[in-house]
C-alpha cells in the first residue's frame, strides 16, 4: 500500500515532465553536424560535397581510395611509434617501421615533407631507410613551434588535407600522401 501511495504522489511530477519533454520536441533546434566516427564523417563529407557539385564526373570517383587514405591517417595517429630529438633550429623525427603502421608511414611521410615545407617555408628533409624514416624540420625563427607541434602537429598542419582529400575521392592526381 505504501509503494502505491509513493507511486500516486510522483505521477503528476511524471506527467509535468513528460509534457516538458514534448513541449521540447516541438523547439527548434541546431542539427547535428557530426556524421559519426571521424572517418565516416570525412567520407560523408566528401560525398556531400561531390553530390552538389553538378561537373562531378562519377566515373572518376572512387571513394574506396579516400577510405584507404582515411585508415592510413588512422594508423598513422594511433599504432605509429616516433622519437622525436631536439636539434639546432628544429626537431628530429625517428619513425619506426616494424609496427603495423609501417606502411602507412612510407606512403604519408615522404609525401608531407614537402608540402609542409612549401606550405611553412620551413626546412624538411626526409629520409626513408630500411627500418625507420628519419624527418627533420628546422627553421631557427620558428624552432619552439616546431618542437611543440611534434611529428603529430607537424603532419597534421596545412590547410591541404580538405583539398587533398577531395581529389583523392575524384580520382586525381592529388594523391601524393596516400599512395593509394
Amino acid at each position: 500500500m505504501k509503494t502505491l501511495s509513493i507511486l500516486l504522489t510522483c505521477l503528476p511530477l511524471a506527467a509535468n515532465a513528460q509534457s516538458h519533454a514534448g513541449h521540447d520536441m516541438h523547439a527548434p533546434s541546431a542539427a547535428p553536424k557530426e556524421a559519426g566516427q571521424g572517418g565516416f564523417a570525412a567520407l560523408a563529407e566528401i560525398t556531400d560535397l561531390l553530390r552538389a557539385d553538378p561537373t562531378t564526373d562519377w566515373s572518376q570517383v572512387n571513394l574506396g581510395r579516400l577510405r584507404l587514405h582515411l585508415q592510413d591517417m588512422d594508423q598513422l595517429v594511433t599504432e605509429l611509434q616516433v622519437s622525436e630529438t631536439d636539434v639546432p633550429e628544429g626537431l628530429q623525427m625517428t619513425i619506426d617501421l616494424a609496427g603495423p603502421a609501417a606502411g602507412a608511414a612510407r606512403r604519408m611521410v615522404p609525401a608531407h615533407g614537402p608540402v609542409l615545407a612549401a606550405e611553412t617555408g620551413w626546412n624538411s628533409d626526409v629520409t626513408v631507410g630500411e627500418d625507420s624514416i628519419v624527418w627533420a624540420v628546422t627553421d631557427a625563427a620558428a624552432a619552439d613551434q616546431i618542437r611543440g607541434l611534434g611529428f603529430f602537429g607537424l603532419m597534421a598542419t596545412g590547410n591541404h588535407h580538405p583539398a587533398h582529400h577531395l581529389a583523392i575521392a575524384r580520382g586525381g592526381s592529388q594523391d601524393a600522401h596516400s599512395g593509394h
